[in-house]
């Protein structure tokens, strides 16, 4: 019964041997702070800010840690909060960005109007960015980094960051509209040009700054086309035409607008 109960109870056993363990080892290890420092968190965030900037992570963190868990008044305290978010930033396996993620949102919580806020908007941003996914996969975390990249471009105006997010956060809506448009391609490779039409008509209207509209305009065109659509093809032609200078799409989008113009003066009797 004994013996039962244990081998049933081991997994517990052996992660509470190990906290026991890194606790005894914790206890055993010295000050990060040399006795007599007039003031400890300050010297504290010091070190872990030159351990970051030298990318020691585990480091850094060790020093931020003890600001904020120990020193809960410090004016250090917001800033080593965040380089404990950075540390994570920095590991960046999909475990550590998780973390980070934790950190930015606890810091935003705890300190919403403190002057570093937009920084920590950002990096959250960035968090989920780091871990958006190819367009044909889930785009959960794609749509998490264009709503916090959202949230920061909206909100921080004046950020010294804004171009740095505003960069981003059209990476991440590029990201989702090729998503969409990988649908709306495989409709038109299927000859479901109704369900072709929708895709790309929705497309276009969410995110009409799409970087590869020039591929929408062209398939929709197209697919209008097949339909015998051709008064709503033509203007997408142009359209491609007009907003790109280069496109794989260009020679045939202009030898289309050459057949289709040739076509509406014949059935006008020009």
């Amino acid at each position: 019964m004994i013996l039962h109960f244990l081998i049933r109870r081991w997994p517990v056993l052996f992660l509470v041997g190990l906290l026991a363990a890194a606790s005894a080892c914790s206890a055993r290890r010295p000050g990060l702070v040399p006795p007599g420092t007039s003031e400890p968190d300050r010297f504290l965030f010091e070190k872990g800010t030159a351990s970051l900037n030298a990318k020691k992570w585990l480091t850094a963190r060790e020093f931020f840690k003890q600001v904020v868990e120990t020193y809960v008044q410090s004016p250090y305290r917001p800033d080593s909060k965040l380089g404990i978010g950075d540390t994570y930033l920095g590991e960046g396996t999909a475990e550590a960005l998780v973390l980070a993620i934790n950190e930015f949102r606890e810091f935003l919580s705890y300190y919403p109007t403190n002057k570093r806020a937009d920084y920590a908007q950002y990096k959250l941003g960035v968090a989920h960015f780091r871990q958006m996914r190819a367009a044909q996969r889930d785009q959960t975390e794609t749509r998490e980094a264009v709503r916090e990249l959202q949230i920061f471009v909206d909100r921080y105006p004046n950020s010294e960051l804004l171009p740095e997010g505003r960069t981003k956060l059209r990476a991440a809506r590029d990201r989702l509209s090729e998503s969409d448009y990988m649908v709306g391609y495989f409709y038109y490779r299927l000859r479901y040009y109704p369900g072709a039409i929708d895709r790309f008509r929705v497309l276009l209207k969410g995110d009409p700054g799409y970087t590869g509209r020039d591929a929408v305009y062209f398939y929709l065109a197209e697919s209008y086309v097949k339909q015998k659509r051709d008064a709503e093809a033509l203007p997408l032609y142009e359209r491609l035409v007009e907003e790109f200078e280069r496109s794989q799409y260009l020679p045939e989008a202009q030898r289309r607008i050459e057949e289709l113009k040739q076509a509406q003066n014949k059935s006008s009797g020009q």
